[in-house]
């Protein structure tokens, strides 16, 4: 054990440490969004992304309907990601990255993840009430041991006050 930690520690090269947050307006999706902002805010070379996923439409045969939709969703992700980004900023000084994608989430922000050397840290939030979320589940199971970058798991029942102190 000793061999495996023994050497010198090297200094940190200054380099961009991006945190990724999944946005979808829930209250452990709030607590995570605010650990990582307080993060991002504290590290050297720190930012932050805001990561949204639209879901495919149910509606596929009807393309007008299906158009509709997705531009709805559109619509309402910009709006919930604008006001995000404005709190955010005005809480710690962080502008973040905005990214929307659309697809299955899990599949999405793997990919996202992957297409994004820049990661320093996937912040997920944990579900207070029936379970700890598909995002969680997903990516806690085999995948965890293939991700590049460490998995942040915030209770979503904490407050803002010790999301802070964690912070």
């Amino acid at each position: 054990m000793a061999e495996e930690i023994h050497g010198p520690i090297r200094p940190v090269t200054k380099r961009v440490r991006k945190l990724m947050v999944v946005v979808d307006g829930s209250p452990e999706s709030k607590a995570a969004i605010r650990f990582a902002a307080a993060r991002a805010a504290h590290i050297t070379g720190g930012e932050l992304i805001l990561f949204h996923c639209i879901r495919p439409g149910e509606f596929q045969h009807w393309m007008a309907v299906a158009d509709r939709m997705r531009e709805e969703a559109y619509d309402e992700a910009d709006a919930l990601l604008a006001e995000v980004s404005e709190r955010l900023h005005a809480y710690c000084g962080v502008t973040p990255e905005v990214i929307i994608a659309e697809g299955e989430p899990q599949d999405e922000l793997k990919k996202c993840i992957e297409g994004q050397p820049d990661i320093f840290g996937l912040v997920l939030g944990v579900g207070s009430e029936g379970g700890p979320g598909p995002l969680v589940d997903y990516f806690t199971n085999d995948l965890a041991s293939q991700l590049p970058c460490p998995l942040f798991l915030i209770p979503g029942n904490m407050t803002y006050e010790q999301v802070d102190a964690m912070a």
